[in-house]
């Protein structure tokens, strides 16, 4: 019988030959990008989506044999994701597309030669991985954001999801291992105090604590839940909206993507939109084989969106200027 140790080596050999056998590049002397993401899911694949766009729209595709994609998804898994890197760097890849915040993170860890184009990433200094200076990495590029699009989106529960008690009480989950969801969560804390709500938070450390977290939140007696960004929430979003909605409890988000998939509203980034912008930094990249003139930016495009069956379920009327998704 194999011992567990050699059981690991053995998968461990496996997910590396995966990695090195499939899909090799087909059209030659196309150039190669990998896009790495760092877990399945449907409202951050949208990204992924826009960034292939903005890169056919501006003459690079596999179907024209003018672009070669090494795609990879981590499935959450951590070794995983940084296998998925170094392989890309083996492969002398052009560039890396990261999706979402982790997978930067992780092209960031392991090279500091290769253009990173991210997205669904925060700003580099909420990434905490800024130098001494202040100074992004000299190879980092694409879109990120700002936190400060979350209070437009967190203000909209104390005017659309009426209080049970005096003070509003707002459920909020967050991940204690992601900077950016630490910081989320110790703005909207500030924020609800300001508004007079009671943030009623619980804190996460992997997609497995999620029903059992949200069914201890739900029990705390709570007007609304609020979906905040991080990699947890949206990898378990429809086990959140699912409890929610059953407890009668409306969710409110800052991302668009999670509209769609139930939460009331929101005011945020398209995924899709966000992904294209990265795209077409990218684009501009692989016409003239340099990076001069580029730099990270921040999303462009926000929106605010709203899902009518979500609305009509909790008897919420949203402000104009919010279109249906």
């Amino acid at each position: 019988m194999r011992s567990l140790q050699g059981i690991r080596s053995w998968l461990c050999g496996l997910s590396l030959l995966a990695l090195a056998t499939a899909c090799a590049p087909a059209n030659e002397g196309a150039p190669t990008i990998g896009f790495v993401d760092a877990f399945e899911d449907s409202t951050i694949e949208q990204a992924k989506d826009g960034f292939l766009a903005a890169l056919n729209d501006n003459g690079f595709s596999e179907a024209d044999k003018t672009l070669n994609v090494l795609y990879r998804n981590a499935q959450g898994d951590i070794p995983t994701l940084t296998q998925i890197v170094r392989y890309f760097i083996s492969q002398k890849v052009s560039l890396i597309a990261s999706s979402p915040s982790l997978s930067t993170i992780t092209a960031l860890q392991n090279t500091k030669d290769i253009p990173i184009f991210m997205m669904v990433s925060p700003t580099p200094e909420l990434m905490n991985v800024t130098d001494a200076q202040g100074n992004a990495p000299a190879n980092l590029f694409g879109v990120a954001e700002t936190l400060a699009y979350i209070d437009t989106s967190f203000a909209l529960i104390p005017r659309l999801a009426p209080a049970k008690g005096e003070r509003q009480r707002v459920g909020l989950l967050y991940n204690q291992s992601e900077p950016q969801s630490v910081d989320a969560y110790q703005r909207l804390q500030e924020l609800a105090d300001s508004l007079g709500i009671t943030l009623v938070s619980r804190p996460v450390n992997s997609t497995a604590d999620v029903q059992l977290v949200t069914g201890a939140l739900l029990n705390e007696n709570i007007d609304a839940f609020f979906a905040n960004p991080d990699n947890t929430v949206f990898g378990s979003f429809e086990t959140i909206i699912k409890a929610c909605n059953e407890a009668g409890v409306p969710v409110f988000t800052s991302e668009a993507g999670l509209v769609a998939r139930g939460a009331v509203a929101a005011y945020g980034a398209g995924l899709y939109e966000w992904g294209y912008q990265a795209g077409e930094q990218a684009a501009q990249f692989l016409k003239t084989n340099s990076t001069e003139g580029l730099h990270w930016e921040m999303v462009k495009l926000r929106k605010r969106v709203y899902n009518p069956a979500a609305a009509k379920r909790f008897g919420i009327s949203v402000p104009a200027g919010y279109e249906p998704i």
